[in-house]
């Protein structure tokens, strides 16, 4: 494959045209080889890395560190009472949600009486299964024993 491309006669010719008496040889060269230099020059700059600067670091104390057991105490009973506040305003917009949904579906017709007591059904029915699931799986001997 490297015979195909042979420079040789490439260059052979270059050198032919080149020797050839003309006066504007030396300028064409010389343009030519500027040219290719301020190519060369623009596209291909080296590239200089700098070494990346030291992340500072900056430690965050939430706690005071001399914090008494009683203190630690009464900022985890504060925060349970934010939590079950939370917890049962969200309980009320639920609430508030299936009260808007009840009063759309009996507006339009629906037997919301008889869907909730489906999903009612429903749900204890998974939680049974969950429970069935829950006491096998702490106690395996009775498993193996009701497959006999």
């Amino acid at each position: 494959m490297i015979s195909r491309y042979d420079p040789r006669g490439g260059l052979a010719d270059f050198w032919r045209v080149f020797r050839r008496p003309d006066p504007l040889r030396w300028p064409i060269l010389a343009a030519s080889a500027m040219l290719t230099g301020t190519m060369l020059y623009i596209f291909a700059p080296a590239t200089m890395y700098a070494e990346p600067a030291r992340p500072e670091i900056t430690y965050v104390t939430s706690f005071a560190p001399d914090r008494t057991e009683e203190e630690i105490a009464a900022a985890i009973a504060e925060n349970q009472r934010v939590q079950d506040a939370l917890r049962r305003l969200e309980e009320q917009r639920v609430e508030e949600r299936k009260a808007i949904y009840r009063s759309l579906g009996r507006a339009t017709g629906l037997d919301v009486d008889a869907m909730e007591a489906r999903i009612r059904a429903e749900e204890a029915a998974a939680e049974d299964a969950r429970q069935t699931g829950a006491t096998r799986a702490l106690n395996p001997a009775t498993d193996t024993a009701s497959a006999r």
